[in-house]
């Protein structure tokens, strides 16, 4: 077996474990750190909005010597927009104005064949009116909107409302520091960017459900023991699905880095951008936010109710007895997993099966038969 595989065995079984939700206050100051930034990004940046949402007009021109700013140079003059042009992988240019109407592009056209050097019929346009990208605008937000309600009522029904808390920022964690990366890299914002989104929405909820199985599991019965709390049962569960998590995330990044950093970098397929970078920020956001983020959360919300503070304070008295008495408390990480009769075995008789295990009469230890 693979040293990863036999890691992840270990992780699953509980006999190794890294503390997660207990530094959770690490996390959060990661993730309120990177929040800001992406905010003051979107902030003083703002998106670049494509001609789907804003209107204009993209005009894809033929093998030419000019390069990518001097286009843009050419296309402010000629149409008095702002411009961006982008270098595609046979040669020619991708030039995209906003508030261009179809009276006015001819006149553009003709003007950028000039400067470009190429013929006005080579140059081909595609306009798209305002009230045509308001309209997709208003339906991507729509889109969303029902995503998010949709999500926190399956939530809410499958587990509970505290999960679907936990669930909800942690999504819209991931948003916000996409949507930053996307301001800040200025790249246009086109309907393969939301459906980007939705598809990386739909990704980070797969991984915490994933995550929230296994607490939902681990938390039968934990009231009726008085060897961990929810924190640490929440942090096993987290463990056990530690590997699962990585991996899905390295074999969902690598083709869409592939698209990305080849697709859209070294060939130039500008509308790729669009959509991998997106996919690519999302999906790293979402691994992190389902690990470092919606299950700490879930157990800040869960310590909070009465008989998860009631079974803190039982587990951490129990310790303490032990503790006064010289006894080694075992890692709580390191237990077996727990049962419904577990507050009984120190009361059961010598030589009774508790839990279908036969325990040793503690009065007989040290006694030579």
């Amino acid at each position: 077996m693979s040293k990863l595989g036999t890691l992840g065995a270990r992780l699953y079984r509980g006999e190794v474990g890294y503390d997660f939700v207990g530094k959770r206050k690490i996390w959060y100051g990661i993730s309120i750190l990177i929040t800001i930034t992406a905010i003051v990004g979107l902030a003083v940046r703002g998106l670049t909005m494509g001609i789907e949402f804003e209107g204009g007009a993209v005009f894809t021109t033929p093998k030419t010597a000019v390069s990518a700013s001097q286009a843009e140079t050419a296309a402010q003059a000629a149409s008095g927009h702002d411009a961006i042009a982008q270098k595609l992988g046979n040669g020619g240019l991708r030039i995209t104005i906003g508030g261009v109407d179809t009276a006015k592009s001819d006149q553009i056209k003709t003007e950028l064949a000039k400067d470009l050097k190429v013929q006005a019929n080579d140059i081909n346009a595609d306009l798209v009116g305002p009230s045509w990208g308001e309209t997709i605008a208003n339906k991507a937000w729509t889109g969303l909107v029902v995503f998010m309600i949709l999500v926190v009522i399956y939530l809410a029904i499958a587990f509970e409302w505290r999960m679907a808390l936990a669930a909800l920022v942690a999504l819209i964690h991931d948003l916000t520091i996409t949507v930053g990366i996307y301001a800040l890299v200025g790249f246009e914002v086109t309907p393969g960017t939301v459906i980007g989104l939705l598809t990386i929405l739909g990704y980070s909820l797969y991984d915490t459900v994933v995550v929230f199985d296994g607490l939902k599991e681990g938390q039968k019965g934990i009231t009726k023991q008085t060897r961990v709390t929810y924190s640490e049962m929440a942090n096993k569960s987290l463990n056990g699905t530690l590997v699962r998590s990585i991996n899905t995330t390295v074999v969902a990044l690598l083709p869409v880095a592939g698209l990305l950093f080849i697709g859209g970098g070294v060939l130039g397929a500008g509308m790729l951008n669009d959509i991998s970078l997106s996919l690519f920020v999302g999906l790293a956001a979402g691994a992190y936010s389902s690990i470092f983020i919606a299950t700490p959360l879930v157990a800040d919300l869960k310590e909070t109710m009465p008989e998860m503070k009631a079974l803190k304070k039982r587990v951490l008295a129990k310790r303490a007895a032990a503790a006064a008495k010289g006894e080694t408390e075992q890692d709580p990480q390191d237990e077996a997993p727990y049962d419904d009769e577990a507050d009984d075995d120190d009361a059961a008789p010598a030589g009774a099966v508790v839990g279908q295990r036969r325990q040793p009469n503690r009065n007989n230890r040290g006694k030579r038969r």
